[in-house]
Formats: C-alpha cells, structure tokens, sequence
C-alpha cells in the first residue's frame, strides 16, 4: 500500500484552511493565511500548486475559477504525521489519538478512526518486529 504524501508545516497550516471551510480558490486561501505566514499571492498560488503535484490537492474548474480541495481525507494525512513522529521519536506502541480530543479540526468520530489507525500501525508493527523486520 502506498502511503500518502507527507505534507511540510507549512502545508499542514494551508490545509487547515481546508479542513476548516471546504472547496477554496487560491485567493481565498491568501485571504486566510496572508497574516499568519506573510505569504504573496504569487507564493501562495506556487504552493498550492506544489500541493497538488505532490497528490495532497487536487483542483477543478468552477466558473473559470481554479478550486482546490484536499486529495486525501483528513484523517489519513494526520495519520501519516503521526506515524512519522512516532517514527522519529522511536515510539514503541500506538500514539494516544484521544489527546486531540479538543481539537477544533477533528470530531470524535474522526479522533476514534485515527485511534483505530493507529492501533492498526501498532500490531502490525509488533508483527513486524516478530519476524524480524
């Protein structure tokens, strides 16, 4: 199985954009993060597009107007970022994903299947050591 693309800090902030208000023109997206990452238009513009070559966007036409939408569910992308901290910081067994359970991005619903995801990792990675891996 593939894993998603891992996306930077960066992105991850572009992609709460996202998360939190749907389907977005780059212009919308500029409007939402231009205070925080002190971003032009034309580097915004960029790193959407560098989104979408890396599979983490996609985009579609909507009256003559690019609009962007992430490519992989929330909950995959946040996976992904925990496998790799756990990863670094050589984590034996799941991630608590209940901590996030105050989190404004994720509901419970989404909290119990990244829980679910990352017990997954966690028995398969057990398997993984038993034989030798």
């Amino acid at each position: 199985m593939t894993q998603p693309p891992s996306p930077t800090d960066a992105e991850l902030d572009v992609l709460k954009c996202f998360w939190r208000d749907g389907d977005l023109s780059a212009r919308e997206v500029q409007t939402r993060i231009a205070a925080d990452l002190g971003w032009t238009s034309s580097t915004t513009r960029t790193v959407l597009e560098r989104m979408r070559a890396k599979g983490i966007l996609s985009r579609r036409d909507a009256h003559g107007i690019a609009v962007y939408s992430p490519a992989q569910p929330k909950v995959t992308v946040i996976h992904g970022v925990m496998r790799r901290l756990a990863s670094m910081l050589d984590i034996d067994g799941p991630l608590p994903a209940a901590a996030f359970s105050g989190s404004q991005i994720l509901d419970a619903e989404e909290i119990a299947a990244l829980e679910t995801a990352l017990a997954a990792d966690a028995l398969k990675d057990g398997a993984d050591k038993g034989k030798g891996e």
